[in-house]
């Protein structure tokens, strides 16, 4: 008997247009010491049917209207919430997709993962700390004997995510579900995470439900494969079946959304738009203190028309560096050129007019788009703001960018809270175009989104980066998609830059080990090649 079994489960959502089917008729099975995943887009219903197994879901407006899940025999679907919340995080335990927002802020990393030993176990409370740091040394944090006094904000997102680890791990479950549990993480962090779980997996001899989009991911631990889409299973499998035979087209299409190959290197010589000289950002500088040197001593070109990729870990300054050429950090030395101007010493107006044609895509759209405001206001605001569009004008400037990025005119009125990721992330590359910049800084814009979302919004840059004679700044911890859009690409380690060339030279030939681990950390990295 499998460990877990689920079979024609149903779950209805009842909202103000009408009553959804959001999991439908739904069946897969987990086996102890096996990993099933889980895949599809937003929407597809893979996390609500998982969450509906653990009485997760709000009711309402959620219902579970059939099926049955039976755990070691026992229907959890049947169960009563005391039932429920005895099985809940000991013999069935989850790990969040965004750690940050799962982990208390108030309470230290040692009180957290305490308390669910003391509940279901009774143990005391030093016993209980014991087996924590047993624990966080075993997920691989470093000094726990320090850390475990530490609150979450103190920690990395690599080292939050092994706190949720050893959080779900602590009262040594039967089951694991791990809901997207690498998606917003550098690809090296994320390498080590799925190690992890396939090596505690192994080890305890635990069934897992892995939850993903990303098919490169799923590719490297799934035993079993189950792909949704709308609410259905439309295709199964073991991974070779899968990747190798897939018959669905969804599950194909899936498979196309991979980026692959690099971009076509244009051949011409252009002129250089930006040119960056011994670079340095540092923070923290003051009276006997060694300040944290985020970029250090950096330099680079980036031709007129040339898309650049700058890649690295979380902390190697990529980010820093971006924020750094437009001026929303303070530069510590250096002098960027920009057509020219060395942006370090413009103030006041001349910063203004300079950032016109300098502008920034975010990595979260949905925290950088102003809840407050509508499509209209968001894209409206720049273009009144520089004198582009009159109030008589803006109209027409506001539909133009709303037709550019591919989203319906009428969705102009709504809210940022009333799109999809992938359609936040249009408008806010909307936003950026509106005042018709020569330069984009693109900070991680599709690591959140779900592979073939992040297809669309990479071809639309492309397009559009074409269409308008955009410059491009494209920063990612993603090789594989920097490879995907970029002419060229700078790898980045801990504030400086280490190696540098086109895609190809990168992928085939890297010269530096810092390099090669990063392509040896890259998901799936067959099915790129």
């Amino acid at each position: 008997m499998p460990l877990l079994s689920v079979t024609d489960l149903q779950v209805d959502f009842t909202t103000r247009n009408g009553r959804t089917t959001a999991v439908n008729k739904v069946s897969f099975d987990v086996e102890s010491g096996k990993i099933t995943a889980i895949i599809g887009e937003s929407g597809s219903g893979k996390s609500v049917a998982c969450y509906s197994l653990l009485g997760l879901l709000p009711t309402p407006p959620a219902s579970i209207e059939g099926g049955t899940a039976l755990f070691e025999g026992r229907d959890l679907l049947q169960m009563s919430e005391s039932e429920l919340r005895r099985i809940r995080g000991r013999d069935v335990a989850m790990i969040f997709q965004d750690p940050m927002t799962s982990l208390n802020p108030y309470m230290t990393i040692g009180d957290q993962l305490v308390e669910p030993l003391v509940y279901h176990h009774k143990v005391s409370k030093s016993a209980a700390r014991e087996r924590a740091l047993e624990l966080l040394t075993e997920v691989g944090l470093r000094d726990p004997h320090a850390t475990i006094d530490q609150y979450p904000h103190q920690f990395s997102g690599g080292m939050r995510q092994r706190v949720m680890i050893a959080m779900a791990l602590i009262n040594e479950p039967k089951l694991l579900i791990a809901d997207e549990p690498t998606t917003a993480l550098d690809v090296t962090i994320q390498a080590q995470i799925l190690a992890l779980i396939a090596d505690l997996q192994r080890k305890r001899n635990i069934g897992v439900i892995f939850i993903s989009h990303d098919l490169s991911v799923v590719a490297d631990i799934a035993d079993e494969i189950v792909v949704m889409q709308q609410g259905l299973v439309v295709e199964r499998g073991d991974r070779a079946a899968i990747f190798d035979h897939a018959e669905h087209p969804y599950t194909r299409k899936l498979l196309d959304a991979i980026p692959a190959g690099s971009k076509a290197v244009t051949a011409e010589q252009r002129e250089d738009l930006i040119t960056v000289s011994n670079l340095c950002t540092w923070f923290g500088q003051g009276k006997g203190k060694e300040p944290l040197r985020a970029v250090d001593n950096v330099s680079f070109t980036i031709q007129r028309g040339e898309i650049l990729g700058l890649v690295g870990e979380s902390g190697s300054g990529k980010s820093t560096i971006g924020r750094s050429l437009l001026r929303l950090l303070p530069i510590t030395s250096g002098e960027v050129l920009f057509d020219g101007v060395d942006v370090t010493q413009l103030q006041g107006v001349g910063l203004k007019q300079m950032r016109r044609r300098m502008q920034m895509i975010f990595q979260d759209p949905y925290a950088s788009l102003n809840p407050r405001m509508s499509v209209y206001d968001t894209l409206a605001e720049p273009l009144l703001l520089h004198g582009i569009e009159s109030r008589k004008t803006v109209e027409h400037g506001v539909l133009r960018l709303m037709d550019d990025v591919g989203l319906p005119r009428a969705f102009v009125r709504k809210y940022p809270h009333e799109f999809s990721g992938g359609q936040r992330q249009r408008i806010a590359i909307g936003r950026a175009l509106a005042t018709r910049p020569e330069f984009i800084v693109a900070d991680e814009p599709v690591s959140a989104l779900d592979v073939t979302i992040q297809a669309q919004i990479l071809d639309l840059m492309l397009e559009l980066g074409s269409e308008y004679g955009l410059t491009m700044l494209f920063v990612s911890h993603d090789l594989a998609v920097v490879r995907h859009i970029a002419d060229r690409i700078l790898v980045l380690y801990k504030g400086q830059v280490v190696e540098q060339g086109t895609g190809e030279v990168l992928f085939n030939n890297p010269r530096q080990e810092y390099t090669r681990q990063l392509l040896q950390s890259i998901p799936g990295r067959a099915l790129i090649s």
